[in-house]
């Protein structure tokens, strides 16, 4: 996707999904920072809930590269928080956020700004996350990202998440904050999410 596919002075939004592992943060982070070489006034927003490597004041891409962001709770803290001055809004793991968001990029983008969104678009169960649904729809760009399933090898579009090794049942919270889970990405085929009614003694 080229950065200059908008040349017009309006804004819009794009949004970059996948399942974990498949560089969506490191799109992100590209795309920010050729907006940065671009003299581009960018602002940066995270989850609070995402951690993971350079901590909470930075997104960071499973390669090491990271950029500044602000953590944030809500759609209303960044609403209460945007720039006046910055052309580009970007947002890393948008699908831990509420429904707010996708008003809030739409109303960023109909007054002139470049908003991208990155976020997982499907939950270990393989069903849609949060508001991702919706931030798709509205979007002038979607990317979607695969990884490679670490079972056969096929593009990844699920994320299986692992407790104590085994696949985690239908029923566990969507989120767990603070859990020690290990996730995998998987394929369609591979991915397993058994339901209480099933024998997880047969399943991977």
């Amino acid at each position: 996707m080229s950065d200059t596919y908008f040349t017009s002075t309006g804004g819009w939004i794009e949004v970059i999904c996948g399942v974990m592992f498949s560089g969506k943060s490191e799109e992100l982070i590209r795309r920010v920072r050729r907006a940065i070489i671009a003299r581009k006034r960018v602002q940066v927003f995270k989850s609070h809930l995402d951690e993971r490597y350079a901590g909470l004041y930075s997104v960071s891409s499973h390669d090491g590269r990271t950029v500044e962001a602000i953590p944030i709770d809500s759609s209303a803290a960044i609403a209460g928080r945007v720039d006046p001055t910055a052309h580009v809004i970007a947002i890393d793991e948008a699908q831990f956020l509420d429904q707010g968001i996708v008003g809030l990029a739409t109303s960023l983008a109909a007054r002139g700004r470049r908003v991208i969104l990155a976020g997982t678009d499907t939950d270990f169960r393989g069903e849609p996350f949060g508001p991702m649904p919706q931030l798709m729809a509205v979007a002038e760009l979607v990317d979607k990202l695969h990884a490679i399933c670490v079972i056969c090898g096929s593009p990844a579009s699920r994320n299986q998440r692992l407790i104590e090794g085994k696949p985690a049942r239908y029923d566990s919270p969507t989120i767990m904050v603070g859990a020690s889970d290990s996730y995998q990405a998987r394929c369609r085929h591979c991915h397993s999410c058994p339901r209480a009614d099933e024998d997880q003694g047969k399943l991977l």
